[in-house]
């Protein structure tokens, strides 16, 4: 009973093990061959299997198989032995005819359990028309490599595309063999476009191709999407590449030895791609004034934390923008809060994207907040955000729904009144030394009554002085509550030290060379500073109306034409290639002393 018992477990605790370990099945053979090439097709199973279900393949003869083979491997991980079992069976086909054809996948039981196996696609290049040229080659003594057997091809999957139109670009080996080193590799520099290169594997992966008439081993060294950041002709310079290909050479025989062994020799070749121009579109006229500088295709979602907060409580709006195309170069859309809401710069909480061969796609997300100081019924205007679709010629604007906000009175503030801060101080009276004074009774002085404090002069200063600092204090309290309630006078009042404290931060940014924040914050300081100074909204400023705005204050035409170009050189600037250090500290140089002149011009 004991045995059988023992047998039991045993044979539970193997069916268990088994059932516990994952079975793969996997199919696997070239990804291209040639016409009239013969060819492997494997498929692999990690146990002990049978009844293998192979489908017809009618595009390709079955000249043998299946071939089965058996791996066995065991480790020791962790004081625990883990052995595993490896069936290979082996098919070995001949390709017909030229196009691309799929094999279906197999089925194999395991277990008393079915598996199916992954299924493949196989192209098949035509035969090489080269093909007796380079066997007659091959045969003879070969002491270099020529330009059509081994070249690096700049290939561009668009010629003509519109401004911050995305496109791909591939760099491709082209040989006869594989045995190629690189030993200095330069590829162009990309001038007059933003760059985002395609991850790559890292070991190289050659597969065959057919390239004008012949068949060829390539490898992908480099993919990169371009972005054109200006209109016109665009050229994409060359790329250098300096190479050491192993060829096989054929000596004159001394011996019977040498007709068996051949020879080989290292060449080194400099390889170079011919450029390429790119005709790049301007965008049409007639953009959006939601424009978001967003090329490609998009979707937008918006919501908001809560539809019904209290005073002093913060709201939050996210935006989130998803899709293909320049996305990292989108401009965040526009919320408009009431008048009434404290409004905070945005901020980006996710920006999750992946640069593909099919080019830059994912998702933005941007969180507006602001604090409401009013009790009410308020409502957030719908946000729109317009970008160019290429694949229509057209302007496409997105919208998201009105949203209503019903504000309630908070804890520590009126229900109809903003929060003023209370900047007086009040302490308990308390009473210094003894209580009771004990009568003196030496030193006694008398006076007349000409000499009594009561009825005096002095008698009524007392009085008169402390009501008129009493006056005087009510009124300059009633004056500074009244500017604290005037919003706009203290947010310009306020302007040049937020931009100071804003630049401060540049000059951090510009002390570790940190490029793109260092131009974000400057344009931050100098387009906060206008939105505070002139009393507009950041999202109501542009160029045009800040130029109109500050000619109504008296600023001369050359201060305005400064504050206009430094805006412009950090625009351009965030995606032009590295500037040099000692521009980004020019550039520093003339954003303080510009708003140091406007801050003299301006005086309120």
């Amino acid at each position: 009973m004991r045995k059988l018992i023992f047998l039991f477990f045993l044979l539970l605790t193997i069916a268990l093990k088994i059932k516990g370990d994952e079975i793969v099945f996997k199919a696997s053979a070239p990804n291209a061959v040639v016409v009239g090439q013969q060819f492997q097709l494997s498929f692999v199973v990690n146990a002990e299997g049978k009844e293998l279900r192979v489908q017809e393949m009618p595009d390709f003869d079955v000249l043998f198989g299946p071939s089965q083979s058996k791996a066995y491997s065991s480790t020791w991980v962790n004081g625990q032995s883990k052995s595993e079992t490896t069936v290979t069976y082996t098919y070995v086909l001949l390709a017909k005819s030229e196009g691309t054809f799929n094999i279906p996948p197999a089925t194999i039981k395991v277990n008393n359990s079915n598996y199916t196996s992954n299924a493949l696609v196989v192209k098949v290049l035509p035969q090489d028309q080269a093909n007796d040229a380079a066997q007659s080659n091959a045969s003879a003594p070969t002491s270099g490599v020529s330009d059509k057997d081994l070249f690096v091809s700049m290939q561009v999957s668009k010629r003509n595309v519109y401004e911050q139109e995305g496109f791909l670009v591939t760099f491709k080996l082209y040989s006869k063999n594989t045995q190629v080193n690189f030993s200095n590799v330069k590829f162009p520099e990309f001038e007059g476009f933003l760059a985002q290169e395609v991850e790559l594997p890292t070991e190289k992966q050659w597969s065959q191709d057919n390239y004008n008439g012949s068949n060829y081993y390539t490898v992908t060294l480099k993919q990169t999407v371009l972005y054109p950041q200006r209109s016109g002709r665009i050229t994409i310079e060359a790329g250098k590449f300096d190479v050491k290909v192993r060829i096989r050479t054929q000596q004159r025989a001394r011996s019977f030895f040498d007709d068996f062994f051949d020879t080989y020799q290292d060449v080194n070749k400099t390889l170079a791609t011919n450029p390429v121009t790119i005709d790049v579109k301007p965008l049409p006229s007639g953009k959006p004034a939601s424009f978001a500088n967003a090329v490609g295709d998009y979707k937008m979602a918006a919501s908001i934390n809560s539809n019904q907060v209290k005073t002093n409580e913060a709201v939050t709006v996210k935006i989130s923008i998803s899709g293909t195309g320049n996305i990292r170069l989108v401009k965040n859309p526009e919320v408009t809060f009431p008048n009434d809401f404290e409004v905070y710069d945005p901020h980006l909480a996710e920006n999750n994207t992946r640069t593909t061969a099919s080019g830059v796609s994912g998702t933005k997300t941007i969180e507006y907040m602001a604090i409401p100081r009013y009790a009410g019924d308020f409502e957030i205007p719908a946000v729109q955000f317009s970008y160019f679709d290429t694949k229509t010629g057209t302007y496409k604007t997105l919208s998201s729904e009105t949203f209503k906000l019903h504000v309630e009175k908070g804890e520590g503030g009126e229900g109809n009144a903003p929060v003023v801060s209370n900047f007086g101080n009040r302490e308990n009276v308390r009473y210094l030394g003894q209580d009771i004074r004990y009568l003196k009774v030496n030193n006694i002085n008398f006076h007349s009554n000409d000499d009594l404090f009561f009825g005096s002069f002095m008698y009524y200063m007392c009085y008169l002085v402390p009501a008129l600092l009493f006056i005087v204090f009510f009124i300059i309290y009633r004056k500074q509550v009244k500017e604290n309630a005037n919003i706009a006078l203290v947010r310009t009042k306020k302007a040049n030290k937020m931009a100071v404290r804003r630049l401060k931060n540049a000059g951090k940014l510009l002390k570790e060379n940190r490029k793109e924040e260092f131009y974000e914050e400057v344009l931050r300081a100098l387009w906060g500073y206008l939105s505070d100074k002139l009393n507009i909204p950041q999202s109501n400023l542009t160029k045009d109306n800040v130029e109109a705005e500050l000619t109504k204050y008296g600023v001369n035409e050359s201060l305005i034409s400064e504050f206009i170009d430094i805006l412009n050189s950090c625009e351009f600037a965030r995606y032009a290639p590295s500037q040099a250090s000692d521009a980004m500290d020019k550039l520093y140089e003339s954003t303080v002393d510009a708003i140091g002149k406007m801050e003299n011009t301006i005086k309120r």
